[in-house]
């Protein structure tokens, strides 16, 4: 994975800090012309990965891309799934059946009704696949290294120890899709120590890290300890403590720890981009002695 990926969270509105900023990102970015600006603003400082949820506006941003093959030769999204509005969504304007017929096969529609409960309990991980296919159908034609599990139903599952179905997920992105799996949380030390109960060796896992702890479930003393002795690929998320921390503060904290690979981020100006990229390159060249 690449050092830096950029996210999402701007594009929707998403800002732990303030609900004033938040209405503010999302008239800026109420086009998609506004967020493809600002993704290519990001691609010219040398961030060439947008980690996303699967939101259907992402699907305009992959067709552009797509009708401009050269310009974004090597770039690559990672998509993490699901994004539990589009369905909260589409179950309050079609219903339950409805929406299960927008995004699900019609035999499949039809074997849930004849078959009820039993059907699904008996093939659930037969539903997992048929919704990663779903979701993934925007990204066709497009390089997704990296395919996300997000939190909501990682960490749902996680806790109610059904590990199995993270495995079958890992499983399927590799088989059907030949990418690797990534597993976002909000209990890193935890997940960890399930996935390699389960086999899974070295796993890719999206996480809050920051030094003031937020979103850290366990501790932040848990987390540089798991960081320093276990084996495995972190993507640090929500460096900025939600928006409480000074950009230098956050960036030295997250750069002198082990085992992060890569650090996401998310910026509404290229002013802002540029200076959390250039923190990360001074950092990383202080702390170049770090293990990544």
């Amino acid at each position: 994975m690449e050092r830096i990926l950029f996210g999402d969270n701007q594009f929707f509105g998403v800002n732990h800090a303030s609900d004033e900023k938040s209405r503010a990102q999302l008239m800026k970015f109420k086009e998609d012309d506004a967020i493809i600006k600002t993704l290519d603003d990001a691609k010219d400082l040398g961030v060439n990965s947008f980690m996303c949820t699967t939101y259907e506006r992402v699907g305009h941003i992959c067709e552009h891309m797509l009708k401009h093959p050269a310009k974004y030769e090597n770039y690559h999204f990672y998509p993490c799934m699901p994004y539990a509005y589009k369905y909260a969504n589409a179950v309050t304007e079609l219903g339950i059946i409805g929406a299960l017929k927008h995004y699900m096969p019609g035999n499949f529609v039809s074997s849930i009704l004849k078959g009820g409960m039993a059907y699904l309990s008996k093939d659930y991980l037969s539903i997992m696949e048929l919704l990663v296919d779903a979701e993934m159908k925007m990204f066709k034609g497009v390089s997704t290294p990296v395919i996300f599990l997000q939190n909501v139903i990682t960490d749902l599952l996680l806790g109610l120890n059904a590990i199995d179905v993270l495995v079958a997920f890992h499983e399927y992105v590799q088989k059907k899709y030949q990418a690797e799996a990534g597993f976002i949380t909000m209990n890193f030390p935890r997940l960890l120590e399930a996935l390699e109960q389960k086999g899974i060796t070295n796993p890719i896992i999206c996480t809050s890290v920051n030094v003031s702890g937020f979103r850290m479930s366990g501790g932040k003393e848990l987390y540089e300890k798991t960081l320093a002795t276990k084996q495995c690929r972190v993507i640090a998320m929500q460096v900025f403590g939600g928006g409480i921390l000074s950009p230098k503060k956050a960036i030295e904290y997250v750069c002198s720890l082990p085992n992060i690979e890569s650090i996401l981020f998310g910026a509404s100006s290229k002013g802002n981009i540029a200076s959390t990229v250039n923190l990360i390159q001074e950092y990383d060249a202080k702390f170049a002695h770090v293990l990544r």
